[in-house]
């Protein structure tokens, strides 16, 4: 239960931080709601051309805020960490491709060039959210919650004590006689 609170407030944390991402600079100055994402996927790469909102690197990192939440819902751990593996695979994609039209990467300074704190929050956001599906303990498989439900009720008398003594002496049955030692029986003290 505690593991499965915890695990859904780092997803939640971790999608917030994948949504916050593309509003915030990835390199130069540039914001990440800037680069469209076709040109993720062309052979032209990145370019200087400005992206609708929706068309832009929002677009998967909003769908993975979204799988997040619908795995803490359904409490699925698979989900939680392929939402993650969803905004750190867009991230990398986006560095090489960003690499490829700029011919190196740099990391930025105080100065706003290089990369920026928005390429820093995608790359949080998606450790957190795979974090956060390892901690989670997820739900239940189906045959435990059978083997449970079909478990018998342990047998209580009405008014047994809660524990009694056993009794020391041993309990001989006569039909059944204590099988012979294979051990010699003990000396006889002849005092």
């Amino acid at each position: 239960m505690i593991r499965n609170v915890l695990g859904s407030l780092m997803g939640l944390i971790g999608a917030t931080a994948a949504v916050w991402s593309p509003f915030r600079a990835w390199y130069d100055g540039r914001h990440g709601r800037d680069y469209r994402i076709e040109e993720l996927f062309d052979s032209a790469g990145i370019t200087d051309d400005k992206a609708a909102l929706l068309g832009s690197l929002l677009l998967p990192f909003l769908f993975a805020a979204v799988l997040a939440l619908v795995a803490i819902v359904l409490r699925s751990r698979l989900l939680m960490a392929f939402s993650g593996v969803v905004v750190l695979g867009f991230a990398v994609l986006w560095m090489v491709r960003q690499g490829q039209a700029a011919g190196s990467l740099s990391v930025g300074g105080g100065d706003g060039e290089g990369l920026g704190d928005g390429l820093a929050n995608a790359f949080g956001a998606g450790a957190l959210l795979i974090l956060a599906a390892a901690v989670m303990s997820g739900r239940p498989r189906r045959r435990d919650r059978v083997a449970r439900e079909t478990a018998p009720e342990p047998y209580a008398e009405p008014y047994a004590e809660p524990y009694a003594e056993p009794d020391p002496t041993p309990v001989e049955d006569p039909a059944h006689p204590p099988a012979p030692s294979a051990w010699p029986p003990p000396p006889k003290d002849h005092s």
